[in-house]
């Protein structure tokens, strides 16, 4: 049976650039846990921008996944959630247990990956718990419960994708007429419950605490943000005209670039009692106007789409998952040279970040990316290319 190809482009490269959000914010937040010089809590905009970048990640995934399952049932007839379940372990498992093993096993022997308040005392208490969590994908949990695990805490964003992969392809197959409604109610529901976290009526809720850092951590509605574009695309629906004018793009871009420079944090309301934060949900709806023109308005003057930028967003899942141990690298190398500028610890950062993430993604990754189309029904990013090539 032939494979029908989907590639959207420019995408690639926002999965770069969120990853260089989160690299970035981490890079300041290292600097200042080694007491370097750092713009940690000094400049709003260093705080912000690495869970912008997991939301852009997230809006993302939601866009992509819910297209891609929406192309299969309409080509094949019907959607394979046995196939999407193989798929995604073959691209996520591999990487994600390979750093849970180096933060957990490995990294903590080794004396320069050690930092302050982390020892090996602090990592291991309540390891088989903490095993537990990140055997069933729950790392977002460990990290509601136990706070850091130095070099795996980043993975609570994967915890989050791999709960939005387990129950997607479910809801997109069964709740055929009621996708829509089904988008929606993700997102008010999470917000709804949210909002009860957030209020005095759960107050006596025992572990509220943990429950409420987890659920924070928890946006499958930034998810459901980029499913609604994907359907809308994908029925053509008359609101694209809306969503897909050149005026509203050039707007949204700069006023995007605009909040996060100056570091605005959209503010939490109360009503009644009841309080509303949707601070991650309106830069997911901006992200999901841009994520939309990229993909598909060919009016639009900006290009992302280039070699450099089709790579690195091809090694965006390396770049994230390995980019704090490059850090802490990069932190190691510049204070044996005694050079602590930004100009050094950069360059060298984002280089050692590009480097493992690439090595990784050739000799590692690939191993396991190769059988991936073999349950692949839509072929469709690099993967395209690739066959094009």
């Amino acid at each position: 049976m032939s494979k029908e190809k989907v590639y959207f482009p420019n995408l690639n490269g926002i999965r770069f650039f969120a990853a260089l959000l989160v690299i970035i914010h981490h890079i300041e937040q290292y600097k200042d846990i080694h007491e370097l010089p750092s713009y940690w809590d000094k400049i709003p905009f260093i705080e912000i921008i690495g869970r912008l970048g997991v939301t852009l990640f997230f809006v993302l995934s939601g866009f992509l996944i819910t297209y891609l399952l929406l192309s299969e049932e309409k080509v094949f007839g019907a959607i394979s959630i046995k196939k999407f379940y193989v798929r995604r372990i073959l691209r996520i498992w591999p990487l994600y247990f390979l750093i849970v093993i180096l933060a957990l096993f490995i990294l903590p022997h080794i004396p320069i990956f050690t930092l302050p308040g982390y020892s090996k005392a602090v990592i291991y208490t309540h390891l088989f718990l903490k095993i537990l969590f990140y055997v069933v994908f729950l790392p977002n949990l460990v990290f509601a419960k136990f706070g850091v695990i130095p070099y795996a805490a980043h993975t609570w964003s994967i915890g989050t994708e791999e709960q939005f992969y387990l129950v997607w392809p479910v809801l997109i197959k069964f709740f055929h007429k009621y996708r829509m409604t089904v988008m929606f109610t993700i997102i008010f529901g999470y917000l709804f419950i949210y909002g009860l976290l957030l209020s005095h009526v759960t107050d006596g809720l025992s572990h509220r605490d943990v429950i409420l850092r987890f659920w924070q951590h928890f946006n499958i509605d930034c998810m459901a943000i980029g499913g609604i574009f994907a359907i809308l695309l994908f029925r053509k629906d008359k609101l694209l005209k809306l969503f897909m004018n050149n005026y509203l793009f050039y707007f949204t871009l700069v006023f995007v670039f605009t909040l996060i420079l100056r570091g605005k944090y959209v503010p939490t309301k109360t009503v009644a009692g009841f309080v509303i934060d949707i601070n991650n949900e309106t830069y997911a709806v901006l992200f999901g106007i841009l994520i939309l023109n990229f993909a598909v308005n060919n009016k639009i003057k900006i290009s992302l789409e280039n070699a450099l930028f089709t790579y690195l967003g091809n090694i965006s899942y390396g770049l994230y998952m390995y980019h704090p141990i490059s850090i802490i690298l990069a932190i190691t190398i510049a204070t044996a040279a005694h050079i602590h500028t930004n100009w050094f610890v950069y360059p060298l950062s984002i280089g050692l970040t590009i480097l493992l993430a690439g090595l990784s993604y050739k000799y590692f990754e690939s191993y396991f990316l190769r059988f991936k189309t073999k349950f692949s029904n839509i072929i469709s990013g690099m993967d395209v290319k690739k066959k094009e090539i």
